[in-house]
């Protein structure tokens, strides 16, 4: 007998998370870009540690107040304004909607959920309010006051 099981990676067990895919990364490039070129009054941390009050947490983008540079910290300590989750080929989903109230419980104020290969997002205001931009529109966070065209966000 064939042992199909897949052995997670250092990576993977580290994060808490599945590998990201091309689709992941170029998505996560192309948002860490076009919120930073917009929106000087935010200060971006791709996979960065978070100590929230349940468990550590990685998101692919945590969205925070312009902030000095200042001391280094291995896990941020302040919680993000926002944070952004972009699903990758295996992951489950299931899994990103545990995460989001864990994040909302810990003063996050917008959480977004991305589907590459749906080129969609749904971003939530609150665990169980959320608003969902897909094709070629335009995605607008209400609480955090961000426009980006989707069509650049899924380029």
């Amino acid at each position: 007998m064939i042992d199909t099981a897949i052995i997670p990676t250092d990576y993977e067990i580290e994060r808490d998370k599945p590998m990201p895919s091309k689709h992941h990364s170029f998505v996560q490039s192309n948002l860490n870009y076009l919120i930073r070129a917009k929106y000087k009054k935010f200060r971006l941390g791709s996979e960065i540690s978070l100590d929230l009050p349940v468990r550590e947490r990685v998101p692919d983008i945590g969205i925070f107040q312009q902030m000095p540079f200042g001391e280094e910290e291995i896990r941020m300590s302040e919680s993000p304004l926002g944070v952004v989750e972009i699903l990758s080929p295996t992951q489950n989903v299931f899994d990103l909607l545990q995460k989001r109230r864990e994040y909302f419980n810990a003063g996050v104020k917008s959480y977004w959920l991305v589907f590459p290969e749906l080129r969609s997002v749904y971003i939530y205001n609150s665990p169980d309010d959320y608003d969902v931009f897909a094709k070629n529109g335009q995605l607008h966070d209400r609480v955090l006051g961000i426009e980006l065209d989707l069509e650049e966000v899924f380029a």
